[in-house]
Parts: C-alpha cells; sequence; structure tokens
C-alpha cells in the first residue's frame, strides 16, 4: 500500500518511476565498466581555450585528454561548431561518456538582459522566470547543457562587486527570485532541448565577505547562516536544481570546498540534494593558499571527503585522486557517489541517447536574433528601472521637446549596456541598441538630439569640459549619463570607493551651472554613492545595466510609454562609512530615537542614520496613496490566520503599478530579532483614481526563526504588521500571538 501511495505522489510529481529506475540502472552498469581513472574523469572539467573566466591552466593536449576519458565536462565552449568538435573527442573515447558543455549564462545569452540585481528590481517574478527561459532556450541552441546560475548569494555589502549578479540584501525576496531563475532555466525539466541544468551558488555566504572584498573570509554564527544565507539555497534545492557550486571563502576557518558541514552534512545529508556539486574556479586548489591544505594532494583528500563531486580547473581530481584511493586514504564510494550525481545527470539531459542532441546549426541561427526575445528585453529593461527622484515633474519628458541634450560617456555606449557576465559576440556593437538612439527614435521629427561625450568612465581628463558645457547651453533639457564602468562590477570588481568613477561628478556640477534641466540616468550594477547628485540635482532615475535594448527601455520611461515601478532590491548607503547598511538590522541596547540622535547612542557623529535611499524605494510618475492597516484580528492563538489589509488609491495623473510591502517585527524573541522582515508583496496596477484592497494572510510560518540551538520555530508575543511603499514608509499595527 506504501508503494502504491508513494507511486501516486511521484506520478503527481511527474516523476517517472520506471524511467528513473532505468537511468539508474544504466548509471550502475555503465559504472561496473569503468575504471578508477575514467571516473575520476567524469570529477574533471577544464575551460575551453577559446574564453577564460578565470586563472587559465594551460594543457598541451586537452582533445588527447577527453579521447582518454579524463575529462567529463568543459566550461566556455560556445556554439555548435566548437561543441560539436569537443563532442567528437568524447565519442572516439573508449566508453563514449558524452561531455558536458557549462557557461556563465548569467543574465541572458545572445538577448541580454538588465543585470539580475536590475531585473530583481521589477519584484515581478513572472518576468524574472522568463528572462531566465529566454536565456536558456538560446544557451541551448548553442549547445549549452548547463548554466553556472543563479547566484543566490545574499549581499549586504555594495562594495562587493558580484551584488550585480544576486537579489540584493533580503532574504525572502531573493529566495523568490532564486526560484524563478532555478523554474525558468530548467523550464519543462531536463531532457527537454530548451532546458539547461541550473547551478545555486555560491555554497555558502560568500556575499559575507568581510569588508566587501572578494573572495575573503566569511565570520558568522551558525544561526546567521541559517536564517539568513541558507534559505535560497534550500529552497531551489527542494525544488530539483539541478546542480550546486560551492564558494570560495571560508567560513569560520574553514573552506566552503572543504566544508564537510554544509555539503555532506547539510546538502546532501539533511536536504536530500539528488544533483552534484562542482567547485568554483580552481577553489580546490585554493585551499593551499587559505593554509587549509598542505598541497593539490591534499586538496583533493579533503574536497573529495567534504563532498566536492566536480573539480573545475584545479587538476587536483586528475593528477592525485586515484592515488588517494589506492593508498587506502578515499573511500571508492566516495568517488562513485560523485560519479554516480553526474552519470545521472548526464543521462537525464538525454546525452546517452543522442550526444549531439543539444548541437544544432539550424536551432542556432533561429535563435541568433529572435525579435520576440528582443521585445522582452525592452519591456524588462524598463521594467527594471528605479525612479529615485522627480521634484520638478521633469519626467516624463515631452517628444516635441525642442532641443534635448545627452552628456556623459555612456550616451553612445554600446558592449557597456551589456554590463558584467555576458557572452561577446562579434556583432555585439552593431546590435545593441545605445542610449542615444533610444531617445532618438522616440524624439519628434522637428526636435534635435545634441550630444557631448563630456568624459570618460574612470579617468581625470576634463579635455571635454568645455565642449559639454557649450552643448548643454543650447539644449532646453539635459540628460546626464553617469555612473560606473561596465567592467566595474562582477567578479573580482570590490571597490572601496563606490562613488561616480573619474571626474564624472566634476563635470555634472559644471553641467548644473548652468541652470538648465537635468535628468541623472545612473548606469551601474551596484548601489553607489552619489551624495552631491542626491542633494542637488532634482530628476535621478537608476538604470543599471540594462543589456541589449538598453537604449529603447530607458526612453520608453523617459517619454512616459513605460511608467517607472521599479523598487530597490538594496538599501542604498549616504557614504561608504555606513557599509554594511541593510533595513532588517537588530536594534541594539542603545537604538538612536530618529535620524540626528546621536549621543550614547548606536549612530556616527558626523552623519544621519537613515540611508539615502532605504530598501524597496521607488517612484512613480503617478502617486498612490495608502489607508491605514486593518487587521482581522489584534489578539491570535495557535495556528489562525491573520489577514491584514490596505487600500491602494491612485491619486495621480497616470495609470501605474505599485509594490505593495509587508513587513513584520517581532518585539520580543529568544534572540534578538530585526527592526523588520519583509514577508510578501503585491505588485498592483492601478488606473488613474481606480482603488484596490490589498490584503495579505499571515500565520505561524511566518513568524519562524532559528534561534541559539538552530530550532526553527515561533514564540508567543507581540508582533507589529507593517505595510507600505517601502521599507521606511509603512503603516504598523500591533497584534498579540500565543502559541
Amino acid at each position: 500500500m506504501k508503494k502504491i501511495l508513494l507511486s501516486l505522489v511521484l506520478a503527481g510529481l511527474g516523476i517517472n518511476i520506471s524511467a528513473q529506475k532505468s537511468i539508474d540502472q544504466k548509471v550502475t552498469e555503465l559504472m561496473a565498466k569503468m575504471t578508477l581513472e575514467e571516473k575520476i574523469g567524469q570529477l574533471n572539467q577544464y575551460n575551453d581555450d577559446i574564453t577564460a573566466t578565470g586563472p587559465v591552466t594551460k594543457d598541451a593536449d586537452k582533445a588527447g585528454q577527453v579521447r582518454a576519458g579524463k575529462l567529463g565536462s568543459i566550461l566556455n565552449a560556445i556554439g555548435a561548431k566548437n561543441t560539436k568538435n569537443w563532442q567528437d573527442q568524447a565519442m572516439q573515447s573508449r566508453l563514449k561518456i558524452p561531455l558536458l558543455f557549462g557557461q556563465d549564462v548569467i543574465h541572458g545569452f545572445r538577448t541580454t538582459f538588465p543585470i539580475p540585481l536590475g531585473e530583481t528590481a521589477t519584484w515581478d517574478m513572472n518576468l524574472i522566470e522568463k528572462s531566465a527561459r529566454i536565456a536558456a532556450t538560446e544557451a541551448s541552441a548553442y549547445g549549452i547543457h548547463w548554466t553556472f546560475a543563479p547566484m543566490v548569494d545574499i549581499g549586504r555589502d555594495p562594495r562587493w562587486g558580484r551584488v550585480m549578479e544576486g537579489a540584493g540584501e533580503d532574504t525572502y525576496l531573493g529566495t523568490l527570485v532564486g526560484k524563478a531563475r532555478v523554474k525558468g532555466f530548467q523550464g519543462n525539466g531536463l531532457g527537454n532541448k530548451d532546458a539547461v541544468m541550473a547551478c545555486a551558488k555560491h555554497f555558502a555566504a560568500y556575499g559575507a565577505a568581510v569588508g566587501g572584498r572578494d573572495y575573503n573570509s566569511v565570520d558568522m554564527s551558525l544561526r546567521q547562516l541559517h536564517e539568513t544565507y541558507l534559505p535560497p539555497f534550500k529552497a531551489v534545492s527542494d525544488m530539483g536544481v539541478a546542480t550546486f557550486m560551492n564558494s570560495f571563502n571560508d567560513i569560520n576557518g574553514i573552506p566552503a570546498t572543504g566544508n564537510k558541514y554544509l555539503q555532506r552534512d547539510l546538502l546532501k545529508g539533511a536536504w536530500n540534494f539528488q544533483g552534484f556539486v562542482v567547485s568554483d574556479w580552481g577553489s580546490i586548489g585554493e585551499m593551499i593558499p587559505h593554509g587549509f591544505a598542505k598541497d593539490n594532494k591534499d586538496a583533493a583528500l579533503k574536497a573529495i571527503i567534504a563532498g566536492s563531486d566536480m573539480d573545475m580547473e584545479s587538476r587536483s581530481y586528475i593528477n592525485h585522486l586515484a592515488e588517494l584511493v589506492k593508498e587506502g586514504k578515499v573511500d571508492i564510494q566516495l568517488v562513485d557517489d560523485a560519479v554516480r550525481r553526474i552519470l545521472t545527470k548526464k543521462y537525464e539531459l538525454g546525452l546517452f541517447d543522442d550526444p549531439y542532441r543539444f548541437i544544432n546549426e539550424k536551432r542556432e541561427k533561429e535563435q541568433a536574433n529572435n525579435p520576440e526575445h528582443r521585445k522582452f528585453a525592452r519591456e524588462i529593461g524598463a521594467k527594471s528601472i528605479v525612479l529615485l527622484k522627480n521634484e520638478n515633474q521633469l519626467l516624463p519628458l515631452s517628444p516635441t521637446t525642442k532641443k534635448v541634450a545627452i552628456i556623459g560617456p555612456f550616451a553612445k555606449a554600446t558592449v557597456e549596456n551589456h554590463g558584467f557576465w555576458s557572452i561577446a559576440f562579434p556583432d555585439d556593437s552593431q546590435r545593441i541598441v545605445t542610449q542615444f538612439d533610444g531617445i532618438k527614435a522616440q524624439l519628434d521629427k522637428n526636435s534635435e538630439l545634441l550630444y557631448a561625450k563630456g568624459c570618460n568612465a574612470n579617468d581625470n581628463d576634463k579635455s571635454l569640459f568645455a565642449e559639454a558645457v557649450e552643448t548643454a547651453k543650447k539644449a532646453d533639457v539635459v540628460i546626464m549619463t553617469l555612473g560606473e564602468g561596465h567592467a566595474m562590477s562582477g567578479e573580482a570588481k570590490s571597490r572601496s570607493n563606490i562613488h561616480f568613477s573619474g571626474v564624472q561628478e566634476d563635470l555634472l556640477k559644471e553641467i548644473a551651472k548652468t541652470g538648465k534641466p537635468i535628468i541623472l540616468m545612473i548606469n551601474a550594477g551596484r548601489p553607489l554613492v552619489f551624495d552631491w547628485a542626491s542633494e542637488n540635482i532634482p530628476t535621478i532615475v537608476y538604470t543599471w545595466w540594462l543589456g541589449t535594448e538598453a537604449g529603447n527601455s530607458i526612453a520608453d520611461v523617459l517619454f512616459g510609454k513605460i511608467n517607472p515601478g521599479g523598487k530597490l532590491p538594496m538599501t542604498f548607503p549616504r557614504t561608504e562609512g555606513q557599509i554594511p547598511i541593510y533595513y532588517n538590522h537588530y536594534n541594539t541596547g542603545r537604538p538612536a530615537k530618529n535620524n540626528t540622535d546621536r549621543n550614547y547612542v548606536s549612530a556616527y557623529i558626523d552623519l544621519d542614520n537613515d540611508p539615502a535611499y532605504p530598501f524597496g524605494f521607488g517612484l512613480s510618475y503617478t502617486t498612490f496613496q495608502y489607508s491605514d492597516v486593518n487587521v482581522s484580528a489584534t489578539q491570535l492563538k495557535g495556528n489562525q490566520t491573520l489577514t491584514a489589509s490596505v487600500t491602494l488609491t491612485n491619486s495621480g495623473n497616470y495609470d501605474g503599478e505599485e509594490v505593495v510591502q509587508l513587513y513584520i517585527r517581532d518585539l520580543v524573541g529568544k534572540v534578538v530579532r530585526p527592526v523588520k522582515e519583509l514577508k510578501g508583496f503585491q505588485k498592483i496596477f492601478l488606473k488613474k483614481g481606480e482603488s484596490k484592497t490589498v490584503s495579505f494572510n499571515i500565520t505561524p510560518e511566518d513568524l519562524k526563526f532559528y534561534d541559539d540551538e538552530l530550532n526553527f520555530d515561533w514564540e508567543s508575543g507581540e508582533f507589529d504588521i507593517m505595510i507600505g511603499t517601502n521599507s521606511a514608509q509603512v503603516q504598523t499595527k500591533r497584534v498579540n500571538w500565543e502559541k
């Protein structure tokens, strides 16, 4: 009876038991034929010789190693011709085990979308899932089986360059984004030709690097690890993400790559993860400079015992693992488990049935310039934009404005609009829409678009200032396009100074002296510090890096075709001295009473306490009015459901979208609880003058937290229920909830 019930459950989940058994049997039969060296070959991944995304190890004959069965996967091999050549080599090996082709498909492939942090600003999981779905469709057409995405690290320090690759500072929002992206990449399931294996990275707590410095150590309690940094990983593991990637950092002195607690005890043990774990680039060998491994042999020993299945680029496994097994230092069962996990995914992808099933030049050509994909890129780009200031209602801009000037180093940029972590194609400069061209296309035929570069993105040359000032003087409106260079955010792109790079701020000050109305567009992969601009420029738009259709997306917002509705996924600091700054901090024993309270409280003596722009912030061309919060009860007991609601009214002159946000505070806990935590949100579209009641259902599940013994539960007590337009502007009701 139990077997029947299990069969029904599995069938309901779309799992074919006989097929799964068949894969298990096939893997077992294949492994029985494999030598130890061939097994270890499956645990070995090399970089293609064409493109590198890390320090490359030179090999005399990679193709020969493939033919000898010493390689299981290749990363950065792109295109049908290239991947076919590699797979041809694999088909000459004794057992003809196909290669896996991996690639960093981070925010699009042929068609690029906003950087992931920018996509998160949409707060729209359907859009985010669709972006990953399109990326998988295009990448798979180019022979890719596996993307090293999504990055689900929680990032609270904007100095860390890789915040551009994630979903920001909040665990709840980051979890939803991670799930949406995995669903998009893996589509209807592995085995479909438009699905690629997703990879949850970096496991774990990479985003908490000390000082925001990439590859740095991480120091935190197990409670903080479980409460803040692990939930997105647990969520995507539960939904069947194909792979995990471990992180470069150590956690409390143990590198993640050699961390048995993370990989064996937690991931493969408690969570029952069935996929495989790949190291980050060279991270097994990097346990040597960590001071955790004596040499590559020792590193291989510690990594395989800890649960790292595939070695990316360090050569530790291929050079030393067989010896370790023969010496009795590594149990062959550990090797077999890793091999089984990898071969299972190759079977699930259908590569044993047809090693070339993803390699098709016709499909590749069809996806090279898909117009529907570009149309979507334009839409998600516009909806990622965040309006920070519009004090004089300069926006939306009229297309009939006689003379508009666009000034700045990014006005006519092409490939820069990709941002970091994009796949380079030879025709990128021809197919990417510049900001200049996007704006020009929407101006009236009797209007004129003037241009001056003004300065470069990152040097001290002011020789172009004079031309820019004269250009501004001729214009009715000036659009300044400033920020950080596209390659200033990303891996190995930590910055101690996150102001505008070079002399851009000096240029802005000179243009401001002309007295002309200025629209400031900020291009960046992270929250920047722009305190002077924030105080002195009335109109500011945060455009991130938006991808292939950047120019059109920006123009759609500037001219009002799209009413901006983006909300910040990270807190924006006033200055670097506030970092790390995030909304859901603890209150401390001496909290400041207000922004200017400085005497014997947790504050700086020379700076207000609040950020420049809070988490969840974003304006619209219209205005939204919130009623007071209504709650279905103020006294609750046990597993009751609390309904909290507000009436939202579009009180302005434009139709628009608003992200209504729900926060909760547990006032007294067994351990200190944050001042507020995001527990829900709804994106609501309202026509001008329209009202709608927005309701949230809250259960004890929403009140649970990890205590100091890692128990996950809730406690009786008082709770503040907060609903509002961002984390700082909320309406509050207090309830008492008893167990």
